[in-house]
């Protein structure tokens, strides 16, 4: 699937490593925008560049730190031009009890997907602002979860920082939509990823994999998909918010 009415524009797609980065940045890609790849695992991106060919900028960044998105943001308007569009979608899961009290673990999860999509945003809100100043279209897509609304044991403080995302998804759109940007938060359900990989508990991994056992999950394409349906709206149409769950989830 593809979305011609992308074509031309100029996008930053995180956590492209890997999952649904990875698949949008492809599906953008083969709609005709330019797409700069953001992630840590550089060979990764690299790999994924070399697939996409001229369309693909990997810049290995992380989100985690000021200087190193800095850099990255300096080198895609050097190298792309201004930024129209931004995808949000690295993102950390790491479940346990709370009660195991692992505050290295929760950092990193604040760290990635809370403070880490601020700090895209920040980069490249400039660039947002002026593109829809000039009348072409501008995007803001958030990757949260359906963990912002719906209780897992073990998941809370996931589930916290996704529910932020979803906070502040809406909070942007009462500043950047009377001014032309868009912002959209997309919430999946259970997702054919590498989050769960990052599960350290065996109990927990054994009940994730469970799940994928007991019904067909989100495949990152079909994410991917629901996101490049969504920017290629005409501008005056914001899909605000979209919860997609498999169907035997929902």
């Amino acid at each position: 699937m593809s979305y011609p009415t992308l074509s031309g524009r100029v996008a930053v797609v995180t956590g492209a490593a890997s999952g649904m980065g990875a698949a949008t940045a492809r599906l953008l890609a083969a709609s005709g925008a330019k797409v700069a790849l953001l992630a840590r695992r550089a060979d990764r991106l690299e790999a994924l560049a070399k697939e996409l060919g001229d369309a693909a900028l990997p810049v290995a960044a992380d989100v985690t730190d000021d200087a190193s998105v800095a850099a990255a943001a300096a080198r895609i308007r050097a190298e792309l031009g201004p930024v129209d569009l931004v995808v949000n979608s690295a993102g950390v899961m790491l479940p346990n009890p709370i009660d195991d009290g692992r505050i290295d673990e929760w950092q990193r999860m604040l760290d990635t997907n809370v403070t880490g999509t601020l700090r895209i945003i920040r980069a490249f809100t400039g660039d947002l602002l002026a593109a829809a100043e000039a009348g072409r279209t501008a995007d803001v897509v958030n990757i949260s979860s359906i963990g912002a609304h719906v209780t897992f044991p073990t998941y809370a403080v996931y589930g916290a920082t996704k529910a932020a995302v979803t906070q502040l998804s809406a909070s942007l759109r009462t500043e950047f939509g009377p001014r032309g940007v868009r912002v959209t938060n997309i919430e999946p359900g259970l997702t054919d990823t590498e989050l769960g990989d990052h599960v350290d508990n065996p109990e927990l991994s054994e009940q994730l994999g469970g799940m994928f056992q007991a019904m067909q999950a989100l495949s990152s394409e079909e994410i991917a998909d629901l996101i490049g349906y969504t920017v290629s709206r005409a501008p005056h149409v914001n899909l605000r918010q979209v919860i997609v769950l498999p169907t035997a989830q929902a």
